[in-house]
């Protein structure tokens, strides 16, 4: 099995910063997208960030130019530097990851993290 684990959050001042990190772990062949999302209290869960394997990346248009989504495949890793932090972005973030088990398929099972608290207040 396939195991995500995100870190990285925390409580942080308005106009502040934090750098989350998830790690996947277990039966990896490769990693294709990989990506952040968020669900705040009587919220739906929504996308923030994706990245694919060759590198492109997609934003919500709620945190382009504040959040960098990166990721490093030899660590199987992916993360999301927060910067010029609102209060509208507490939220639990979840990491996602479409995981190819085997060389011998092209099938990717999609597996999400436990989710990671972030509040922004003063």
């Amino acid at each position: 099995q396939v195991q995500l684990v995100e870190s990285g959050g925390g409580l942080v001042q308005p106009g502040g910063s934090l750098r989350l990190s998830c790690a996947a772990s277990g039966r990896i062949f490769s990693i294709n997208t990989m990506g952040w999302y968020r669900q705040a209290p009587g919220k739906e869960r929504e996308l923030v960030a994706t990245i694919t394997r060759g590198g492109t990346t997609a934003y919500a248009e709620s945190v382009k130019g504040r959040f960098t989504i990166s990721r490093d495949d030899a660590k199987n890793a992916v993360y999301l530097q927060m910067n010029s932090l609102k209060p509208e972005d507490t939220a639990v973030y979840y990491c996602n990851a479409e995981v190819r088990l085997s060389a011998l398929s092209n099938m990717a099972n999609t597996y999400w993290g436990q989710g990671t608290q972030v509040t922004v207040s003063s």
